[in-house]
């Protein structure tokens, strides 16, 4: 095994090499047209020759490195004037993923049929065989053979087939067991400061599919903008925004990459673009200031106005997931909520009883919304500094925390969140937040740093949490934010976000110590395209 790709699972290991001595198979001098004698294409016909013995395999060369390779002796894999790729019995759900690797190997799809020499297969497993999303790949008799207990799984299990040709023309001899050490992980994206057309959405789509990461998210309501069109509310969009249509494509894409997209539209703050056209329901002080960004949810036209919203989204993004925001309400940024929004005040005492705070108002907006969107399937989820200590009022259990910060007014470090029982996801904003024009002390993240210093645990600054709580980390989620919108071009964005997003991916899929360098990894990024 090279030293710098991949692990070789010990016992399995010694086991395979023992056996693949006496399995030796090489292909015919100088076959498929090759002077130099190397091992023809998997699409040749000629029988193997005992001639010659092969050295044993190394791991595929992938981003992310693949957690487990037996290895063996044997030519590899790559196709072939003959090759197709097939789906086995029962496994008709596969034939999107199968189309999509035909193409792109430029192969011919074969439908449900028994595999020849040169083919590649994808099986359905038992969903007890293996946990969700993983793989196993094996490369035996001139063919590969992909299975996994779900069709995400299997589809990891092509990406990792692709890369590996990309990166050494071969899919190395051997068995690949391979699984995701989190269950959430993406890439956030920004779209309400900073417009984005869908065809850049959908290039990153792509990258992110290669890359097996599995979640997009799509802040497109803020202070800035609104950037979807919308039937029930028209008024609130933007000038340039996405049309429903575009959005239903990008839906789609995401998809067939089994990549899961969020929408967020954050309240009850980050709503200045939907306040302009709703002047009547922004929060003013005793002073008649107006609080930038903040409904007054001491009205019952703001919840009408937002469920109305989520009614609407949650139709058309559909997915298991909705982000409630909750963060930055500006009411609670002052030295004396009660006495400059007396409003507020009272709506808190006359739901909740004379000693409730505005932080419990604030804390039932966020349950109330979550009572929209869980009834229609999602998980609802929040930012960590929506959620307030010392409340009558708790936030409901089954929301999933977002940790971002632990900078800002009243919030807390993770521990408190997940001592209290919280799932949570990592969004770290030490590593993990690509801030255009770098303002507030941000700095643009490094893919090195993130891959030699970052982990799941890491949550805040730069120290892990507990172990004991690792459980509740689901995940993590890299972040694209355009305060400055005008510091980079949408161009200079997705270059300069790439190799972050390459070792996020990485340190996601497995957070242990990786074997390769940060010089090797990113030669390993050029090679298998995960960067131009």
């Amino acid at each position: 095994m090279s030293p710098t790709r991949g692990a070789l699972v010990t016992g399995a290991a010694v086991t395979a090499v023992a056996a693949a001595v006496l399995t030796v198979a090489v292909w015919p001098e100088g076959s498929d047209g090759n002077p130099s004698g190397e091992p023809a294409s998997a699409g040749t016909s000629a029988a193997p020759s005992p001639s010659r013995s092969y050295a044993l395999s190394s791991a595929p060369s992938t981003i992310p490195a693949v957690r487990e390779h037996t290895a063996a002796r044997g030519p590899g894999w790559r196709p072939g004037q003959g090759s197709t790729v097939v789906i086995a019995k029962g496994s008709q759900v596969l034939a999107d993923e199968a189309r999509l690797l035909a193409g792109e190997l430029k192969v011919r799809y074969r439908g449900a049929a028994a595999p020849r020499a040169g083919d590649v297969e994808l099986a359905l497993g038992d969903k007890d065989k293996g946990p969700a999303e993983s793989y196993t790949l094996t490369v035996r008799d001139r063919m590969v053979r992909i299975t996994g207990p779900d069709e995400s799984g299997v589809f990891y299990g092509t990406r990792t087939l692709k890369q590996s040709l990309k990166a050494d023309r071969t899919v190395p001899e051997g068995v690949v067991n391979d699984r995701p050490d989190r269950p959430q992980r993406g890439l956030n994206l920004d779209t309400a400061r900073k417009n984005y057309s869908a065809a850049w959405i959908e290039d990153r789509i792509r990258e992110m599919g290669d890359l097996k990461l599995n979640q997009l998210g799509l802040h497109f309501s803020d202070d800035q903008g609104f950037r979807i069109e919308s039937v029930s509310h028209p008024e609130v969009v933007s000038r340039e925004h996405l049309t429903r249509a575009e959005v239903r494509r990008i839906v789609a894409l995401a998809a067939s990459r089994h990549i899961e997209v969020v929408p967020e539209i954050d309240s009850p703050g980050h709503l200045g673009a939907i306040l302009l056209a709703h002047p009547d329901l922004q929060l003013r002080s005793t002073a008649g200031v107006p609080s930038k960004g903040a409904i007054d949810i001491s009205k019952p036209g703001a919840a009408k106005l937002i469920d109305e919203l989520l009614d609407e989204y949650t139709e058309l993004f559909g997915g298991k997931y909705w982000h409630l925001g909750a963060d930055e309400y500006q009411a609670l940024t002052v030295r004396d909520p009660a006495s400059s929004f007396p409003q507020l005040q009272r709506a808190a005492e006359k739901k909740y009883g004379p000693d409730a705070l505005i932080e419990d108002l604030a804390t039932g907006w966020l349950n109330d919304r979550a009572a929209v969107v869980v009834p229609k399937g999602k998980t609802a989820k929040a930012w960590n500094d929506g959620l307030f200590r010392k409340t009558k009022i708790k936030a409901d259990e089954d929301i999933e925390i977002e940790y971002w910060t632990g900078k800002e007014i009243g919030a807390r470090p993770p521990q408190e969140y997940l001592a209290a029982g919280y799932k949570m996801l990592n969004l770290n904003d030490e590593f993990l937040y690509y801030v255009l024009g770098e303002p507030n002390d941000f700095t643009y993240p490094t893919g090195r740093r993130i891959y030699e210093q970052w982990t799941p645990l890491v949550m805040r600054g730069t120290q892990p949490v507990a172990e004991r709580y690792s459980p509740q980390i689901l995940g993590g989620r890299f972040a694209v934010w355009g305060d400055l919108a005008n510091a980079q071009t949408a161009q200079q964005v997705a270059d300069g976000i790439r190799m972050p997003l390459v070792a996020t991916s990485q340190k996601l899929w497995d957070p242990r110590k990786p074997a390769l360098s940060w010089t090797q990894f990113q030669q390993l990024a050029a090679r298998t395209g995960s960067v131009d």
